[in-house]
């Protein structure tokens, strides 16, 4: 089972996720999308698997002029060209995938692949 986390490293929530996977001995890949942008069809994909709406994996929506009424598209578009929208970590499991925030939601979400 593939597990890919999506993360900032500098991020406090990410490090803290990491430290919890090496407790649990869960080994994953680490894309850090800063270094590996997102492009707007991958991006769109990865949301896709969490079940919701971009503008709910968007941080700081309201600031970068981002509402519910916002189309998907528009909230994704945005979320590529400033990657410090998205909101962190997300974690994929095969075809599913959940913002852990929490940070034990990406537990749950490898206990249910």
């Amino acid at each position: 089972m593939k597990i890919t986390v999506y993360e900032k490293p500098t991020c406090t929530t990410c490090r803290n996720m990491a430290a919890l996977f090496r407790e649990n001995g869960i080994d994953y890949e680490k894309v850090n999308y800063f270094i590996e942008p997102f492009t707007e069809a991958n991006l769109s994909k990865l949301v896709a698997k969490t079940g919701v709406r971009p503008i709910k994996l968007a941080r700081g929506a309201a600031a970068a002029g981002l509402t519910d009424d916002t189309p998907d598209k528009d909230v994704i578009r945005a979320m590529v060209a400033d990657p410090n929208l998205i909101q962190r970590p997300i974690v994929e499991v095969g075809d599913k995938a959940v913002l852990a925030r929490p940070i034990e939601r990406a537990l749950e979400l490898i206990k249910g692949a």
